[in-house]
């Protein structure tokens, strides 16, 4: 009989998480809550139902696990920001970032999009809550930029809002950027070109010196 170790067991664990979380993000990004299923949520991560089940719980607790995930991978980049640090580096890495999570991970971004257009019914805790925190927390940081004269006295959470949606835009509206430049896809260079517009845009719409 072989013996499994509390190490690779752990190990297991996470990498039959990540399967699951990968999978039920193309799922439900592809057919939504209501036409998305747990069966197929495991055949696309290759795990019988149960062992999904026994992951996450259930349908609705995953949904919103990604979710979260997603605002998690977005805003870590402005976590453990403070007012001693450069507004420029800290504003061009948060845009740097989002853009390339929206090169890597467009499905996470649509399935959030989807949700905030439904009126967020999954998400209200979170936004309301933990989200709000956050947002508000940041915003302090940029007003003492401010006071200090280190960016121009810019609303700090339309800011934020700005950087959000400016990012994922070519994640959440692909067939219009595609459509309009003729383009079948974005390449690296194109969002590299991108990015640095965004940076240089928003840097210096807040009277900031790259």
């Amino acid at each position: 009989m072989t013996t499994i170790t509390a190490p690779e067991a752990t190990r297991t664990r996470l990498r039959n998480e990540r399967a699951i979380l990968d999978a039920a993000e193309q799922v439900f990004a592809r057919h939504g809550y209501r036409g998305a299923s747990v069966q197929a949520i495991a055949e696309a991560a290759g795990l019988p139902k149960s062992n999904v089940l026994y992951y996450v719980g259930s349908k609705r607790q995953l949904y919103v696990t990604l979710l979260e995930r997603m605002m998690e991978r977005w805003n870590a980049m402005l976590d453990d920001i403070s007012v001693d640090d450069d507004p420029a580096e800290v504003l061009e890495a948060f845009i740097r970032s989002k853009m390339e999570l929206t090169r890597t991970h467009p499905q996470g971004s649509r399935l959030f999009a989807a949700e905030v257009l439904q009126g967020a019914p999954f998400l209200q805790d979170y936004l309301r809550g933990e989200l709000r925190e956050w947002v508000h927390a940041r915003a302090k940081v940029f007003e003492q930029w401010a006071e200090k004269g280190l960016m121009d006295p810019v609303d700090p959470v339309w800011l934020i809002f700005l950087i959000w949606s400016s990012t994922q835009h070519y994640a959440d509206f692909e067939a219009q950027v595609l459509g309009i430049t003729g383009r079948e896809a974005l390449e690296a260079s194109d969002y590299q070109d991108i990015t640095d517009f965004l940076c240089r845009i928003i840097l210096k719409g807040c009277g900031i010196r790259a």
